[in-house]
């Protein structure tokens, strides 16, 4: 009996660490799950205050999307809104401002993340290609990726 209990103790640990400890166990909002239009919406404060519906940051759904259905919704939703930021980042700083702040607010919250997140980091990542966009609208990117790091 005295084996069984210990086993079950270090699986109930297990499962808190794998959660984060026993913390940020809440659903993502439901603005998390509002579809690319509104996340667009309101890309177009950045690279000030950009928030979802009832205040919802970015980084915020990516930390308390848990299971993988949330992440595949979030990484559907946010790789359509990149993909649109880049056809429109050859004529315009904004969009580059606008994609590196949607990269910079998911790299925010998948830092307080156990990790599976960082995948969606990695694609985002890749849309504007290794280093960021080329040559004049790297500038307006990093400003935007930064802002998201910050405050997204």
């Amino acid at each position: 009996m005295k084996g069984w209990l210990a086993c079950a103790a270090a699986g109930a640990a297990a499962a808190a660490f794998a959660s984060g400890c026993g913390s940020g166990n809440d659903p993502p909002p439901a603005a998390c799950s509002d579809g690319a239009r509104i996340v667009l919406g309101a890309l177009q404060k950045a690279p000030g205050d950009v928030a979802l519906e009832n205040g919802t940051l970015i980084s915020t759904c990516v930390r308390r999307s848990l299971d993988t259905g949330e992440i595949q919704t979030l990484g559907f939703t946010y790789l359509a809104v990149a993909n649109t930021e880049l056809k429109r980042m050859p004529r315009s700083d904004a969009a580059a401002v606008r994609l590196g702040f949607l990269v910079g607010a998911v790299r925010r919250g998948a830092r307080k993340t156990n990790g599976v997140q960082l995948e969606l980091v990695r694609r985002l990542e890749q849309v504007a290609g290794v280093g960021g966009p080329p040559g004049p609208r790297r500038a307006a990117y990093r400003r935007g990726m930064a802002a998201g790091e910050d405050h997204g």
